[in-house]
């Protein structure tokens, strides 16, 4: 993950300073606001606030004189890449009371950094007028502006504020995803799967259906795509999701293991086990292996995380055999904490078989 100071530095505030001068802003906060000392310590966030409060200063306080600095900075070729963040937040609050055509003016600014943090204001201040703004955009000719249809409106978008109304009902939304999940571009359609996850989250059964209808007229790509798009089901083992991916609950399995080698670690160690599963079925078996790790958490209960070890189809009577190392390596979205620890086995969402090991930290 690259640093704040990579993405934007004293250096990109000038370029940026730069591109608005000469598209006619009359650029001084930026030049003042955008310096080495002043940036040094702030997190990324804390950047894009400092420079989207900058432009806010500089350029005119009326939307529509606002918004023609910013179309003819966009004639501008290096007027490009994370310069482009603070400026899209800048639309986002200079064009509250111009709601159709800021959000016009996010979707021309996107192909040059994606606008999708930008739009969600929005949708969250009137879900139904902002919908009618986004969906011609799945037909637009620029891939950036059809991506940001779907990215820009998941329910749960990584580091971005939700959106409450999808997330409680997903539906307004599913006429963008029927109308891209088909689309030429990879890039587009890996955001498809990726909000049809989100909904996954909340509604489980909806995505589920969702990925049926598509694969009743998929396009080559579909199946892909859904499988990205229900993982998380596959890893809680939805029963709906694993079969409509062709992995049967009910598939008759022999599973051996988990088996432990290393029943005492410490953090920064790695967990070592190795298993079995073996088709007793007398037909190809097509099969999802996960391990569930089983963390214990402070208060002495204990956690599981879902991770995935291999998806293959065995042959009857074939048998699948496999060591896995798992790190313990200190990350900053967990904390570990001492104590017996589990380790199981999941085969398309069976549970199977349970080991202990002790972590010391």
């Amino acid at each position: 993950m690259p640093s704040a100071d990579e993405l934007l530095s004293a250096d990109t505030v000038a370029d940026l300073a730069r591109c608005l001068t000469r598209a006619g802003g009359g650029i001084t906060a930026l030049e003042t606001r955008g310096c080495g000392a002043l940036l040094a310590g702030l997190s990324f966030t804390e950047r894009v606030a400092l420079i989207r409060d900058a432009v806010l200063v500089d350029l005119p306080a009326d939307y529509p004189v606002f918004a023609t600095v910013l179309r003819a900075a966009l004639r501008d070729r290096d007027f490009t890449g994370w310069m482009i963040f603070p400026v899209a937040e800048a639309v986002a609050v200079r064009g509250r009371d111009a709601f159709e055509p800021a959000l016009a003016l996010l979707a021309e600014l996107t192909p040059r950094l994606t606008a999708e943090i930008a739009v969600r204001p929005f949708l969250r201040a009137d879900l139904e007028r902002a919908l009618r703004v986004v969906t011609p955009w799945t037909a637009h000719p620029d891939l950036h502006v059809r991506r940001l249809a779907s990215e820009g409106t998941r329910p749960r978008l990584p580091w971005a504020p939700q959106l409450p109304e999808l997330i409680a009902d997903p539906a307004p939304a599913l006429p963008l995803l029927d109308a891209l999940y088909r689309d030429d571009s990879e890039y587009v359609r890996r955001s498809v799967a990726n909000h049809l996850n989100d909904i996954s989250r909340d509604h489980p059964d909806l995505a589920a259906g969702v990925a049926a209808r598509w694969l009743s007229d998929p396009a080559p790509t579909t199946t892909r795509l859904v499988r990205h798009g229900l993982r998380t089901l596959i890893k809680s083992g939805h029963a709906g999701a694993l079969t409509l991916l062709g992995h049967s609950p009910d598939s008759p399995v022999a599973v051996e293991g988990p088996h432990v080698h290393t029943p005492e670690i410490r953090v920064g160690d790695y967990l070592l086990f190795d298993y079995s599963v073996t088709n007793t079925h007398d037909q190809t078996a097509h099969l999802v292996v996960d391990y569930v790790v089983l963390h214990m958490k402070a208060n002495g209960t204990r956690t599981s995380k879902v991770f995935k070890l291999t998806t293959r189809s065995l042959a009857p009577g074939e048998t699948w055999r496999a060591t896995r190392r798992h790190s313990f390596k200190p990350i900053s979205t967990r904390r570990y904490h001492p104590g017996v620890h589990l380790v199981q086995l999941q085969v398309n969402g069976r549970s199977h078989g349970e080991a202990s090991f002790t972590l010391h930290c």
